[in-house]
């Protein structure tokens, strides 16, 4: 009986818009962030910040960018990977090209080139949309891992073609390099998702997200009653690769360390971060967290107990996750289109109304 609106009421606009209306969310929402910020960082191990933690950080913003351009404004992208490369290397020059720059600099700069790529890339949708457009952002991913390859510039002129983040300090403390401890690299990506994370649902909460979902929704509709398709589409395509790269430039400097192109950013993480939004549900912030959640702690539990319970081949275990993914993607988009995020929902507005009968 604790999960209701009865007797909480708003004496403002401002109490009326807020983005959890009902006091038992607000209270949950600052319990996590609680958790995440005064918790986990005293008991988190090496194994659960660098196989669980960070990466679950990483390709949840990696996952809000493309969520924003796919479900909110109904852009098809297949070349997600291609962006985080992006954000990468630009990290990783701005990093070596300007040793004394702030690392949050460095990586909100390798944001901002990302976006103004992603804009670039994006001026197709303006004449093309659909599975066009989806070949469209199919050929950057692999014109980027052709560039990052070939351009010994990027890599610094390297033998081995690989990038290795040089070690680099916030207040005094490494944020980046063999020096770093884990614990600091979880707070430092955990302080961007969730910063991003805010700046993502105020965006879709406003006129700018509203545009895109009218986009999305019909665009002849929505520029009938005055919507630019223009701005919305290369402004969904901006905002969109700002979080993509900033992703790319964490999943390098943060979480790995050091990257080869090919190996880091091919076509099979942008499969990756597009399987998230579907699992997780499209147009949701939430279902952003869940696809992410469910991407990268399965293949862990799948080979904690298949390989090191069940004592399974490494490879079976990996063929046999391939088949869950895909099943589990069949059965949103046939049962359940707009994923996990749907599902809770759900179970929230039978909570508001239990124990009385739902049916109408």
């Amino acid at each position: 009986m604790f999960y209701r609106e009865a007797g909480e009421f708003s004496t403002s606009y401002r109490d009326d818009a807020q983005t959890f209306p009902i006091a038992f969310d607000r209270r949950r929402y600052y319990l996590v962030l609680a958790v995440g910020f005064g918790v986990i960082p005293f008991f988190i191990n090496d194994y659960w910040a660098n196989a669980v933690l960070i990466p679950f950080l990483v390709w949840s913003m990696a996952a809000l960018g493309l969520n924003i351009l796919t479900g909110y404004c109904g852009q098809v992208s297949l070349g997600t990977g291609g962006f985080m490369a992006v954000g990468a290397y630009s990290c990783y020059k701005l990093m070596t090209a300007f040793p004394g720059l702030n690392i949050v600099f460095c990586i909100l700069l390798a944001g901002l080139i990302t976006a103004l790529v992603g804009v670039l890339f994006g001026l197709p949708s303006l004449r093309i949309k659909g599975f066009y457009l989806a070949v469209a952002t199919l050929a950057a991913q692999f014109f980027f891992v052709w560039l990052f390859n070939k351009v010994p510039w990027f890599y610094n002129y390297s033998a081995s073609g690989q990038i290795n983040a040089p070690e680099r300090t916030l207040l005094g403390v490494a944020i980046t390099g063999p020096n770093a401890d884990s614990a600091v690299k979880y707070l430092f990506c955990l302080a961007f998702v969730v910063g991003f994370a805010w700046i993502a649902r105020n965006l879709t909460r406003g006129s700018v997200g509203r545009s895109w979902m009218a986009i999305r929704d019909m665009d002849i509709a929505a520029e009938i009653i005055g919507i630019d398709p223009y701005r919305a589409k290369l402004s969904a395509f901006g905002v969109s690769s700002f979080f993509v790269g900033v992703s790319g430039a964490l999943f390098f400097g943060i979480y790995l360390g050091a990257v080869e192109v090919t190996e880091a950013f091919g076509i099979n993480q942008s499969f990756l971060v597009l399987f998230m939004i579907i699992i997780g549900g499209l147009g949701s912030i939430f279902g952003s967290f869940a696809g992410a959640a469910f991407m990268v702690l399965m293949p862990v539990l799948l080979k904690n107990i298949l390989v090191g319970g069940l004592d399974w081949d490494t490879a079976i275990a990996t063929h046999f996750e391939f088949v869950i993914v895909g099943g589990l993607i069949i059965f949103f988009l046939i049962v359940e289109p707009h994923g996990i995020s749907q599902l809770w929902r759900i179970i929230k507005e039978k909570l508001r109304l239990w124990p009385f009968p739902h049916d109408h």
